[in-house]
């Protein structure tokens, strides 16, 4: 099995693919890396750019065909198993991380330790409405913490605002569309804010933190001298994280 990280996961979120390789070992699971590895090309075909697009998608195709392909990224999960299925003709054994993890938990291969914290879960776009990937990364969720649903969620998810080329293009509208996400959750009072497409995550983590700022801009300084811990309370979501992270939580000095 090749574990296929992705570009952003491979250049910007180490820590999602540092968590991911950790329980497959964990787990007894044999896996390879590609240390060359290419783009599966989901931004440029979002983009318009399908000729390139195409290029690139060639070139990926000759390091995983043949292969069962494991994925962090949702957007590489949709394009791999839809999109290169369209364009390409060919049908890619591709599975994402919150279906795999949560076979491996079922069959017992991997133990997880509960924590007490609440959590609930953001569905991205390329899993949720395009490939209707709902239920896995909640069982997950349900056996590692308390899970509580936002008001948009599943088909009705809000958007996190960085797909489609927005937050390269509209920058300040994606973070605007993140902070209205970061809301959302902040509703349910939970602990984290958890998901499984390391472009959401990378735009609720920036929505979160101006959040925190809109948020602080708002006390008063009177309000400031008198608690200064106002604004750490007012705030129930610590963070944002990848499935693969919340596993990790607990584990790392468990035999599994």
């Amino acid at each position: 099995m090749i574990y296929f990280r992705g570009c952003v996961v491979r250049e910007k979120l180490t820590s999602i693919s540092e968590a991911t390789e950790t329980v497959l070992k964990k787990s007894g699971v044999d896996y390879t890396i590609i240390e060359d590895e290419k783009c599966c090309a989901s931004f440029l075909l979002r983009t318009g750019f399908q000729r390139e697009a195409l290029e690139v998608m060639e070139k990926t195709l000759k390091d995983l065909k043949g292969e069962k392909i494991l994925v962090s990224c949702a957007g590489c999960y949709n394009t791999l198993k839809n999109d290169y299925k369209e364009l390409l003709g060919v049908d890619l054994d591709v599975v994402h991380t919150s279906e795999f993890f949560n076979d491996l938990i079922e069959k017992g291969k991997l133990k997880i330790k509960r924590i007490p914290l609440k959590v609930t879960y953001h569905d991205p776009c390329h899993l949720g409405r395009h490939c209707e990937i709902y239920q896995e990364p909640r069982e997950i969720l349900k056996k590692k913490a308390d899970l509580v649903e936002m008001e948009r969620s599943r088909e009705k998810s809000r958007c996190c605002g960085a797909g489609g080329g927005v937050k390269s293009a509209f920058q300040e509208m994606a973070v605007d569309i993140g902070k209205k996400r970061i809301m959302d959750a902040e509703n349910t009072e939970a602990d984290l804010l958890v998901t499984s497409c390391s472009f959401c995550i990378l735009n609720l983590k920036e929505g979160l933190e101006c959040f925190k700022i809109d948020n602080k801009d708002k006390m008063n300084d009177k309000d400031k001298m008198n608690d200064k811990n106002k604004l750490n309370n007012n705030i129930h979501i610590s963070g944002v994280v990848d499935i693969s992270e919340l596993i990790l939580m607990g584990l790392e000095d468990e035999e599994v």
